[in-house]
């Protein structure tokens, strides 16, 4: 039986010299692949109490929004600044150069709601700090943090210590 790092490609030496790009648009291309990673995803929270899945732009609307239907749960977007056509609360990261910003949909997390963030990737875990902080000022609490792939080697887990972080496949390096 095929596990989910199966249908991940490695590139290598790109974007630059000495990394390995890890390519998971051959998981979308491949019909089990697909559904072996959003049924493993699911399970890392189908134990889990929550109200509300959250999707961080772009590949964790494509992972979450699906978990988020399995469960019979709500699915509410994380946005790239000016993105969201109605009112909305931002919160900046930090870049590797620069700041970014992402924003969600004011009324999206009602106080006291308990959240689950899906997104494909955890690498330095700047972008999904930044979403956990949308749920949090909204009155929302974090209860999981799911991603399809880690990257360990840029320690993201550290930034997220004080969640309940879980992937599906970790790959030491970066």
């Amino acid at each position: 039986m095929k596990k989910v790092e199966d249908y991940i490609t490695a590139i290598p030496d790109f974007p630059e010299e000495g990394i390995i790009f890890r390519d998971i648009t051959t998981v979308f291309q491949d019909a089990e692949g697909f559904q072996l990673a959003i049924d493993e995803l699911q399970k890392l929270v189908e134990s889990v109490d929550c109200d509300v899945i959250v999707g961080a732009e772009s590949r964790g609307f494509l992972f979450g929004a699906p978990v988020a239907y399995n469960l019979k749960k709500p699915f509410v977007l994380v946005r790239k600044k000016g993105k969201l056509p109605r009112e909305t609360v931002s919160q900046k990261y930090d870049l590797e150069y620069g700041t970014a910003e992402v924003e969600m949909h004011i009324d999206s997390i009602k106080p006291g709601q308990k959240v689950v963030i899906v997104d494909d990737l955890i690498a330095t875990g700047g972008t999904v700090e930044a979403a956990a902080k949308l749920v949090e000022k909204l009155g929302g609490e974090v209860v999981k943090m799911v991603f399809l792939l880690e990257l360990a080697g840029l320690e993201g887990r550290k930034k997220l210590a004080k969640y309940d972080v879980d992937s599906v496949v970790v790959y030491e390096g970066k």
